[in-house]
């Protein structure tokens, strides 16, 4: 189990730095890899004394070449001179370590010799053999190291630690140690409703980060001050209230998650470790300020740090925060940024919490503290540093057991030097890991109980330390070295795009607001993803397509084809405006604009009509008067705006057409009289039609037209004699003058009608009145084409 959890670290390349204060002391070069890997297991005691003389090392040897290594053996090195200065550690700590005068017992290693092989080795010893001495009283510092070599008697490879000394009767006053236990993670959600990942539940599992860190804390009694971000805590508390959705950015599908009981164990879990100590909240999502500042958008800082936003950890925790600090990503920032933060977040008081990089050490002889003052525009500040090389120890290469156990050999180190340095003074020293601090199993809780148990520090409240005597110290100001890694322009331009869309969005919600994009738009701020671009744009487009399909659905209704027909040369438009939003209310003002005011005239709506009121789910339609100079096609815009703000639009405008006929009310009421004319002729028509039919079935000879009686002979009609005259129509068919039929020869001619006879073809084209076929034609032109119009 030991082998298989410290391979990876004898294996493994150099952490990149996670932050600008990190990275401006990382090396230019990384040292050529070495043929034999090696990693520790085991150093003690932690600390070494007179009564405690015994020292036992231990570790793993892995041959990582690919061929054969005969002849290996380990050496122990190390110096019998305590180590003088923190530099003089630093240097020995990046040293292989043949740079150690004294050499020691040497042993083979012949596990180790063939092709990806490990063995384990030992080396025991005391404190007389390797002449050990504690310096007047104060703690020493001595460097020991296990190097390897070949047949050749060649280093193919080495590890360097360090042993601390302690006098059985110390004369120094031990330093006083506060610190800063960070609660913040990656961004997991975009908009309020759907997370993007589920990383969450593995970070507070049993083993995962956030799960450590709260373990950590619960299991020692060292003070600590908690950094917590609202954001972290506001998803938390979401998975723990009921289900939540999963939906990575880009994907179609999403997920429906139960309510998480690892969510709610952890939040139970942080209370407890939490109720008796201090806490400060950083702004809701931990926002680049800095970044924030440059590009002269600092508004967002003041919303993050808005009670609204911070106070959910007070619901979390049940108690307001007990400490007001500022705290840049980094420990770094400029004045502006220093002044915005005192605004915002020191309006109360309190301190900013920054690396001890950004200043100058004091004047000699006064060794360096961790309180000191900032000048700001809003007056002065106290202002805290932590130590920038106790940090980047703690934060950086304790990912792995052999690193976690070099990393505490090394805390233990630097502190008792401090202790060391200046015996008869106090010195006080802030420790604030990395803001995504991911130790080892187990590192973070040895390092809170080597503070409360190290014979050379004390454990203290952060507020005491604040409240020490502050040393003039020089700030350094901004270095442009760190503009690098600030989030970018192009990121932050595109969010203030969506943070001014989502403005335009609430500010149409009446009534209680219950869709929200303030947060949304912090989270896309975050300072988290200084170190995680690609994500960083993934996350802003899903936003962007969320807040996108939100708005949409206050909207102008068109047609597909968005045209609008309009008959004659004026009329009135009629616009249709929807709200299928669940549970929110709007209020839009509808503004309608002709693309050429000199082709078509709009009119406007009263004040009462334009402002439009939708519940959830609603609709209302509005008129809107139209003057036409002529016929055609004619561009209208619709758009809605945000009521009471003048030009303020909301979402997109709409695009229709407007087509003019030149059919108005009089056409129209012109074709309909003609239709009714027809249509009454028709029907006179048609009744006397019927009457004639029933009059030649009765045989009596009328035509319905006249009288049934006898009378003269009419020139106008043959006479009889004449040929044709009785015959009927079907013993001589197509013969002109045939009567009608059943007529025969005997039939005597009835008189003759006044007029000319009602059944002819030509009395049915010429009869008074009554339109003819052309007529019907005319009027039934127009009708077809007023209706294609209409």
């Amino acid at each position: 189990m030991a082998l298989a959890a410290l391979v990876p670290c004898m294996a493994a390349v150099p952490m990149m730095p996670t932050s600008p204060a990190l990275a401006r002391r990382a090396p230019a070069q990384v040292q050529a890899r070495a043929q034999v890997a090696m990693a520790l297991t085991k150093v003690g005691p932690k600390t070494v004394s007179e009564s405690k003389p015994q020292i036992e090392i231990s570790g793993l040897a892995k041959n990582r070449t690919g061929h054969q290594l005969p002849g290996v053996s380990l050496r122990l090195r190390y110096s019998a001179q305590p180590v003088t200065s923190r530099t003089q550690l630093d240097q020995l700590a990046t040293s292989p370590p043949n740079a150690l005068p004294n050499i020691g017992p040497a042993k083979p290693l012949p596990g180790a010799a063939s092709p990806g092989a490990t063995q384990g080795w030992t080396f025991k010893t005391t404190v007389r053999e390797l002449r050990l001495r504690a310096p007047a009283g104060t703690p020493g510092v001595y460097p020991v190291g296990v190097e390897v070599l070949n047949s050749a008697q060649q280093v193919v490879g080495g590890i360097t630690t360090f042993v601390t000394y302690m006098p059985n009767r110390p004369n120094f006053k031990p330093v006083a140690v506060g610190w800063v236990l960070p609660l913040i993670d990656q961004m997991h959600r975009t908009g309020d409703r759907t997370f993007t990942d589920d990383d969450l539940t593995k970070e507070m599992s049993p083993g995962g980060r956030l799960n450590r860190l709260v373990e950590a804390a619960s299991g020692t009694a060292t003070p600590v001050t908690w950094a917590l971000d609202p954001a972290l805590l506001d998803d938390v508390r979401q998975m723990a209230s009921g289900d939540y959705t999963v939906r990575a950015p880009g994907a179609k599908a999403s997920v429906r998650k139960q309510k998480s009981a690892v969510a709610a164990s952890w939040l139970s879990a942080l209370r407890d470790a939490a109720k008796k100590d201090p806490y400060f909240t950083l702004p809701y999502a931990d926002p680049d300020v800095v970044a924030l500042v440059r590009r002269k958008t600092p508004r967002d800082i003041g919303v993050a740090f808005d009670q609204r936003n911070t106070g959910v950890v007070s619901q979390v925790l049940g108690r307001a925060p007990d400490r007001h600090v500022a705290w840049p990503p980094a420990g770094a920032a400029g004045r502006g940024t220093l002044d915005q933060l005192a605004r915002s977040a020191l309006k109360d008081g309190g301190a900013f919490l920054m690396s001890s990089s950004q200043f100058q050490d004091p004047a000699p002889p006064a060794p360096p503290n961790a309180t000191t003052t900032l000048q700001t525009h809003h007056g002065a500040r106290k202002t805290l540093l932590y130590d920038e090389k106790l940090n980047r120890i703690i934060s950086g290469g304790a990912r792995t057991a052999s690193g976690a156990l070099l990393t505490e050999q090394r805390f233990l180190a630097e502190t008792a030097m401090i202790a060391a340095e200046t015996p008869s003074l106090q010195r006080t020293v802030v420790i604030a890991p990395d803001r995504h601090w991911d130790p080892a199993d187990g590192v973070a809780k040895n390092l809170l109980t080597y503070t409360k148990d190290a014979a050379w520090l004390k454990e203290v409240p952060l507020g005491k330390i604040e409240a020490a005597p502050a040393q003039d110290r020089v700030f350094n100001e901004y270095s442009d070295d760190y503009l690098q890694y600030e989030i970018g322009d192009a990121h932050l331009r595109q969010v203030q795009e969506i943070s001014r869309e989502a403005a335009s969005f609430q500010a149409v919600m009446t009534g209680p607001i219950k869709i929200s994009y303030e947060r949304a738009v912090l989270r896309m701020e975050s300072a988290a993803w200084r170190t995680s671009a690609r994500r960083a744009r993934a996350s802003r487009i899903e936003l962007e397509n969320q807040l996108s399909s939100d708005m949409r659905r206050v909207r102008i209704v068109t047609t597909k084809s968005k045209r609008v027909l309009m008959g004659g040369r004026s009329g009135r438009l009629p616009v249709l405006v929807e709200n299928t939003l669940r549970d929110q209310s709007v209020k839009v003002h509808l503004v309608a604009t002709s693309e050429s005011n000199a082709k078509l005239r709009l009119g406007t709506l009263d004040p009462e009509d334009a402002v439009i009121e939708l519940r959830p789910g609603e609709r209302a339609q509005r008129w809107i008067p139209a003057q036409a100079a002529g016929n055609g096609n004619f561009h209208v815009f619709l758009e809605l705006r945000v009521p009471g703000a003048k030009g303020r639009t909301y979402g997109s405008r709409e695009q229709v057409t407007v087509t003019v006929t030149g059919y108005g009310r009089l056409a129209l009421l012109i074709t309909g009289g003609g239709l009714a004319v027809l249509f009454v002729g028709v029907g006179v028509r048609a009744i006397r039609a019927r009457r004639r039919r029933k009059a030649e079935a009765a045989g009596d000879g009328s035509t319905g037209m006249g009288s049934a009686g006898t009378g003269g002979q009419d020139p106008g009609f043959p006479a009889p004699g004449l040929p044709g005259a009785g015959i009927s129509a079907t013993e001589f068919p197509g013969v002109s003058g045939a009567g009608p039929a059943g007529a025969g020869p005997g039939t005597p001619p009835g008189p003759a009608p006044a007029g000319p006879s009602a059944g002819s073809a030509t009395a049915e084209r010429t009869e008074p009145g009554l339109p003819g076929p052309a007529a019907d034609g005319q009027a039934g032109g127009p009708a077809e084409r007023g209706r294609d119009g209409d």
